[in-house]
């Protein structure tokens, strides 16, 4: 049997901000590095380079080469990947559509 406590691993990805966002950027199919850099507002070229790997690494998305001039790289979410879109789309609407909110209570917090 499992250990839940070695659900932190899992939730360190669910928790991860950027790796979401990539995560949701690449749900219409692979995307080259590039668009993903373009398409994730504010994150830096190291910031998606360490979180690509570490998605790779955990299975989440396949990094695929072409050899071409300059080399063609591509990422594309893994069956497990699509799956964590699915289970993860619903917090981050969530959190689209509780923004204001949440910048609202923000705002009055800071103004005690």
């Amino acid at each position: 049997m499992q250990d839940p406590c070695q659900a932190r691993e899992v939730l360190g990805i669910v928790g991860d901000k950027w790796a979401l966002l990539i995560v949701r950027m690449l749900k219409d199919g692979p995307r080259r590095f590039t668009e993903l850099k373009r398409a994730v507002d504010g994150i830096s070229q190291r910031m998606l380079t360490v979180t690509l790997r570490d998605l790779e690494r955990d299975g989440i998305l396949t990094r695929t080469v072409l050899e071409v001039m300059p080399p063609h790289v591509s990422y594309e979410l893994t069956t497990m990947g699509r799956t964590l879109r699915e289970a993860t789309a619903p917090l981050l609407e969530w959190s689209i559509t509780n923004l204001p909110d949440i910048t609202a209570a923000r705002a009055d917090y800071d103004n005690r």
